[in-house]
């Protein structure tokens, strides 16, 4: 058993190159060794079913073909488990030149600076196990920032106060952690934690699938970046549709502001998730060769998800051995977005449109206002509606140069729109501070879909023209594997 499992990871470890390339001619001799050593093995498990190993093989080929950037993981599995496990993960690293300070609440906005900052931005673990029965589990384990310790930082949404922690969640995250069944090749049920199928980075968030340096800041500003719950999936998969429905434990109340609107109420600061407030999410994608086109809807409670029962309604003679026995003062979030992400010959190019609705923001605001310190949240008020939108677009030239199929050079451009206050309620304040608009030049360089390096120049303007714009300047290497 042992020699036919090294057989079979020589010949999908070889099959996967020549498909990762995917535009130079194959190579007849080493087609031949690959039917050969496939000869070889069905000869020899005649009448025998396919070892995990084998399936394993199997389905990565299949992969490969579908997308070459799975090609290249490692492949483990144990004598005593059912299970054969696939490695695979990426690493992000940050070079950045900023010519205004890190306090935007001044006045007239940031003063004028010239600092850099260098960041571990993150280093990602993910395991996939497969098994017969098509029962797959992932485990996705990510570090940012360099690792975890106690924290501190200068908050400016704070006035400016030192604060000082040790971040469950914020520098250690187990993004991912699920089991799933697919039924009849076309439909899966996944439990655990997962993604939430909501804009383009649920999807797309490794540094190759991205063309600027840094994730988009419209998408991270307004939602949690790369947002991640628990709950239910269920999945069906057809030829060029893809439909997705989830149940997940809602956003925490607590955490929104005007600064962050809802993105803050992901809850990472407790060590357990509540999920009295569930929230329901729909999305459909269109899939032709190489693109994707489609919408999503969210829709959850946020009142009875925060660390103590204090949304809640005001009455006379309740029942005070009761947890609000005037019931809770409702707070739902509607999420809706359309997102687009195409490739086309030399063309690649993501957009994305994200509009959201938060009822009874008042009363969230007027809690929030009277939170401890303790609580580490903004304590700012929520705005009813929050807007963001992006697009990216850049046209690979390698072809132009002279360079192989191996490498990619793309000029691009990209711009984020955001406003987290974009519809408020009479009386709010409309801080022009949060309304940005960023654009971005840059040069992103690929090596065999694996390695990037990308330069980039942006700039970041306010709702308002007293407030100063903000430059940077962008070096971004990294890498999948």
């Amino acid at each position: 058993m042992s020699r036919r499992i090294f057989l079979v990871l020589v010949a999908a470890g070889a099959g996967g190159n020549a498909d990762a390339q995917g535009a130079e001619p194959p190579d007849r001799a080493l087609l031949q060794r690959i039917e050969e050593l496939e000869r070889r093995l069905a000869a020899a498990d005649a009448g025998e079913p396919p070892s995990n190993a084998e399936l394993l093989a199997r389905l990565e080929r299949l992969e490969r073909r579908v997308d070459p950037g799975d090609a290249g993981m490692v492949v483990f599995s144990s004598p005593t488990s059912p299970f054969a496990v696939r490695l695979s993960g990426y690493g992000d690293m940050q070079f950045a030149f900023h010519d205004y300070g890190p306090n935007q609440n001044r006045q007239g906005g940031a003063q004028r600076d010239a600092r850099l900052v260098f960041d571990q931005a993150r280093f990602s673990l993910q395991l996939r196990a497969f098994m017969p029965f098509d029962v797959m589990f992932e485990g996705e384990l990510e570090l940012e920032h360099g690792g975890v310790a106690t924290a501190q930082e200068l908050d400016y949404e704070e006035f400016g106060e030192f604060e000082e922690e040790i971040e469950k969640g914020g520098e250690v995250l187990l993004e991912e952690l699920y089991l799933r069944k697919t039924f009849f090749d076309r439909y899966s049920i996944t439990v655990g934690r997962f993604y939430v199928a909501v804009g383009l980075l649920s999807r797309f968030y490794r540094p190759t699938d991205h063309l600027a340096a840094t994730r988009s800041e419209a998408e991270t500003t307004v939602i949690p970046a790369v947002w991640d719950e628990m709950g239910l999936q269920l999945q069906a998969t057809f030829e060029r549709v893809r439909i997705t429905a989830q149940v997940l434990n809602g956003l925490d109340s607590s955490g929104f502001s005007s600064q962050r609107w809802v993105a803050l109420g992901h809850q990472a600061r407790f060590e357990l998730v509540r999920a009295t407030d569930l929230a329901y999410v729909a999305r459909v994608d269109f899939t032709p060769p190489g693109s994707e086109v489609g919408v999503s809807a969210y829709y959850g409670g946020t009142s009875r998800n925060r660390p103590k029962a204090d949304l809640v309604l005001d009455c006379a003679g309740g029942d005070g051995a009761t947890v609000a026995p005037c019931g809770w003062a409702d707070a739902p979030l509607l999420l809706l977005d359309l997102h687009v992400r195409l490739v086309w010959g030399p063309v690649r190019a993501s957009a994305l449109v994200l509009w959201g609705h938060l009822w009874n923001a008042a009363a969230v605001s007027s809690r929030n206002e009277r939170l401890s310190n303790a609580a580490n949240v903004l304590r700012s008020p929520v705005a009813d509606q929050a807007l963001a939108a992006w697009a990216e677009v850049g046209v690979d030239v390698a072809p132009w140069l002279g360079l192989g199929p191996a490498h990619r050079l793309e000029p691009f451009a990209r711009v984020d729109y955001y406003d987290t206050m974009f519809g408020k309620r009479e009386g709010l304040f409309d801080n022009p501070r949060f309304e940005r608009l960023v654009w971005t030049l840059g040069l992103s360089y690929t090596l065999a879909s694996a390695v990037v390096v990308k330069l980039e120049a942006s700039q970041r303007r306010f709702g308002s023209g007293a407030l100063r714009p903000e430059t940077s300047g962008r070096l971004a290497v990294g890498f999948t594997y």
